[in-house]
């Protein structure tokens, strides 16, 4: 299977660079996985695809606000860095640009020294590891010196910083947005419960993986990146006892599907959880647990777009994607969503 098999041709127009004002007013494909089969509706129509004794799946993580700027010591250019992972004793995984102005012994200094960081380290992919010294709590100072890390897509600067957060995020520890989930308003979510669809939350921490493109033309070469994931015996009690009741598990976002699959046995049942996923998911892969995708338009050639045609098919996608382009869709991360059901 080729990379190339997953292209499609995009205008620059319809990638969205700033959200819609009302969340659940983004527009809604609504697509049958098995006959490819089209309705075009709002968002907020999605409660009525909803059915009572079916469980929405929602990745709860909150975006660190990751993009900070600083200075080596004694020194006035600025250094852009991205927090990708957070390890051990204050230290981070970063990408840095420009490069050459982090080599190992540098320091770093952000926010007038509110913040000092130590190159430590350089991997082969060229990411630094820094080590940070700070007085108080570091996600304060985050909160205060750091910027949304917008991808890169995005050009246009964001004024609202809570429209790149669902509103159920609450675990910080993500480099982008579960983008899937940013068209849920908190009313349409009370909504849905009174219906008597249940609501279950997981975690998984995204990483800036998901937006690197994949390489190699062969995909079985393709080295997925891997990422943080928590599930609680909660969730996973609310999601199995959905299947055993014959109601559907409804996935909001290809992390939480990832998630779900990485957890289940081979019958598809769940239990609490925790640890790092790298799970590559492409045409010919059996889904365990979900039966219903909720998810926005993705890059072509990415392994998100790969995972949605798992879900139903390459071609039944690509020409979902097709009708898309030709009725003004917005793609990517503040775009429009699709319904595969």
């Amino acid at each position: 299977m080729k990379t190339s098999d997953f292209y499609y041709d995009l205008p620059e127009e319809l990638i969205a660079q700033h959200p819609v004002e009302n969340r659940v007013d983004s527009r809604l494909m609504v697509l049958d996985k098995m006959t490819g089969e089209i309705e075009h509706k709002y968002f907020k129509d999605i409660i009525d695809y909803l059915h009572e004794g079916d469980t929405l799946v929602l990745n709860d993580t909150r975006v660190l606000p990751a993009r900070l700027f600083g200075s080596r010591q004694g020194k006035e250019e600025k250094v852009e860095f991205l927090l990708l992972k957070r390890m051990e004793n204050d230290q981070w995984e970063t990408l840095v640009k420009p490069g050459k102005k982090a080599k190992i012994g540098n320091i770093i200094e952000f926010g007038n020294g509110l913040l000092v960081g130590e190159i430590t380290s350089i991997g082969e992919d060229g990411t630094r590891i820094i080590k940070f010294n700070y007085k108080g709590i570091f996600e304060e100072i985050l909160d205060k010196l750091g910027e949304m890390p917008l991808p890169p897509y995005i050009t246009e600067r964001l004024e609202d910083k809570e429209r790149y957060q669902t509103v159920y995020s609450r675990n910080p520890g993500s480099a982008a947005a579960p983008t899937a989930g940013l068209h849920f308003s908190k009313e349409l979510l009370k909504q849905i419960k009174d219906k008597g669809i249940n609501l279950a939350y997981l975690t998984l921490h995204v990483g800036l993986g998901t937006f690197r493109p994949v390489k190699v033309e062969n995909i079985l070469e393709h080295h997925m990146h891997s990422e943080y994931y928590e599930l609680s015996q909660e969730a996973a009690d609310i999601i199995n006892k959905t299947k055993e009741n014959g109601g559907r598990v409804i996935s909001v976002g290809t992390t939480s599907t990832r998630t779900l699959e990485t957890i289940a046995d081979e019958n598809g049942k769940l239990k609490e959880s925790s640890g790092w996923t790298d799970i590559f998911i492409y045409p010919g892969y059996k889904f365990k647990v979900v039966d219903c995708l909720i998810t926005n338009f993705h890059l072509p050639e990415s392994t998100l777009l790969m995972l949605v045609s798992a879900f139903s098919s390459k071609d039944i996608i690509l020409n979902a994607y097709d009708i898309a382009v030709k009725k003004g869709y917005r793609f990517f991360s503040f775009g429009d969503a699709m319904f595969i059901k």
